[in-house]
């Protein structure tokens, strides 16, 4: 909407359910100029960070809505002047002065905001940097005012940055667990296994959590707030992603009777499947082969046997869901997402695979989408991807179950009376037990331990 003031920018409506969201930052300020598609603010839904691009090159005019406002869908949250308005005044004012001199003045005005921009980094920007060890001091800015863009970032990258393997602290999407074959990190990369002592970047050598290839990363997370006089207690304002997650953490507790129950699955198989075709995997698709793609296709066909576990509990009845959309428990260093492959029960192995790259990409780069949020009816998580042998999840309501997959590690175990020395890992199923039964879950997850025991080296991904 247009008026004397400039151009209305609105809330827009991210998702369908959607009905406001939060300003989280304001990445342009009045006086500053962007270019088509450059975000200019991002906004704080229940379930997502999404920045608000640009429809069109501009000038900020006047900001309404402020940093940790919640709008309404709809609203006015600021006011631009395109560049072509600015352009007509800039022209009308060089006429009454002298010709040609203020039509530069947005670019000088611009200019003064330059060094002010050249330090602002986006979220996604600083999520990226910190994944591949890239130096945004070293990094030359492309974006108004020397802003340093995510293309930057990935022509940094490219060009031979400063990359440092990391699990990701950003987003550890499981993508794999460890095994004693090659420890699996959520870009997918693997890393060879060493036989004593691991030494990371700093050389110090550690002596312990030899089942994880480097050591386990401090979290960076930002802490805002007011420190209380007298006992140095600090403050966290709660996110409205944090505020969902405890919404929907203590409604899965409090209304849903957990249950669970755990099995252990023979992997030697896959693990040998996984060495033999993930290089030419990686050549042909550009991506990692991961062991999670493996595992969600033996999930999504024990679903198929047994649809009761793609189900919700709706008070008078159960639903039980066609599409199977899994939800993939992704861990970032302030909060718990779960983007959702869609009918993953339509897709192959290697099809899967691009999936879990797909959102793990967008997650450690902050651009997921509400949509990709949205249709869950199982949910999946790799809690083997820290190292861990057992654990109890919770159940992502409303649905009726989740399961996840833990560390791979060899053991001795006995086969026809003698003692080998195989790969094993263990599947933890939480379910609701006003839904499910130990019966049905017992069956369910036999299911999932033969179909993983079933690959073999002739197993096809396509």
């Amino acid at each position: 909407m247009s008026s004397n003031q400039g151009t209305e920018v609105l809330m827009p409506q991210l998702a369908e359910s959607l009905v406001q969201a939060t300003i989280g930052k304001w990445l342009k300020r009045p006086g500053e100029a962007f270019d088509a598609y450059e975000p200019i603010c991002e906004v704080i839904t229940d379930k997502v960070v999404a920045e608000l691009p640009a429809t069109e090159a501009g000038i900020m005019q006047e900001i309404v809505a402020h940093e940790g406002e919640t709008v309404a869908v709809g609203a006015v949250i600021c006011r631009v002047q395109s560049q072509a308005a600015a352009s007509v005044l800039s022209s009308a004012a060089g006429a009454s002065e002298h010709q040609g001199h203020s039509a530069d003045a947005p670019v000088n005005q611009t200019g003064q905001v330059g060094q002010d921009m050249r330090n602002r980094y986006s979220p996604a920007v600083q999520r990226l940097a910190q994944e591949h060890g890239i130096d945004l001091q070293r990094v030359a800015g492309s974006g108004l005012g020397g802003r340093i863009t995510r293309k930057d970032v990935m022509a940094a990258i490219e060009a031979g940055g400063e990359t440092v393997v990391t699990p990701s602290s950003a987003a550890t999407v499981g993508n794999a667990p460890a095994s004693s074959s090659g420890v699996e990190i959520a870009g997918g990369a693997s890393v060879a296994p060493q036989s004593s002592a691991v030494q990371h970047a700093s050389g110090h050598v550690r002596n312990t959590g030899l089942h994880l290839t480097e050591t386990p990363r401090i979290p960076s997370i930002e802490v805002e707030g007011r420190t209380q006089a007298g006992n140095g207690e600090t403050f966290i304002d709660v996110t409205p992603i944090r505020h969902t997650i405890a919404t929907r953490m203590r409604q899965s507790v409090s209304e849903i009777p957990h249950a669970w129950t755990t099995i252990e699955v023979d992997v030697t198989n896959l693990v040998q499947l996984r060495n033999k075709i993930k290089d030419e995997f990686k050549r042909k698709e550009g991506i990692n082969l991961t062991y999670l793609a493996f595992v969600l296709k033996a999930i999504v066909n024990a679903i198929k046997d047994y649809p009761i576990m793609n189900s919700v509990w709706a008070v008078d009845k159960i639903i039980v869901k066609r599409d199977i959309n899994l939800s993939l428990a992704v861990g970032t260093e302030d909060s718990v997402l779960t983007p959702v492959i869609k009918k993953a029960d339509q897709k192959n192995i290697a099809g899967l695979a691009r999936e879990i790259d797909e959102l793990a990409r967008k997650t450690r780069e902050g651009t997921l989408s509400p949509n990709d949020m949205q249709g869950g009816t199982f949910t999946v998580n790799n809690t083997g991807s820290f190292g861990s042998i057992l654990s109890y999840p919770i159940i992502n309501y409303p649905q009726a179950a989740i399961l996840t997959f833990e560390s791979i590690v060899k053991k001795p175990v006995v086969i026809n009376d003698m003692i080998a020395v195989r790969s094993m890992a263990n599947m933890c199923l939480s379910l609701d037990h006003r839904i499910l039964d130990g019966v049905i879950c017992g069956r369910f997850l036999q299911r999932v331990k033969e179909n993983l025991e079933s690959f073999s080296l002739d197993t096809k991904v396509y």
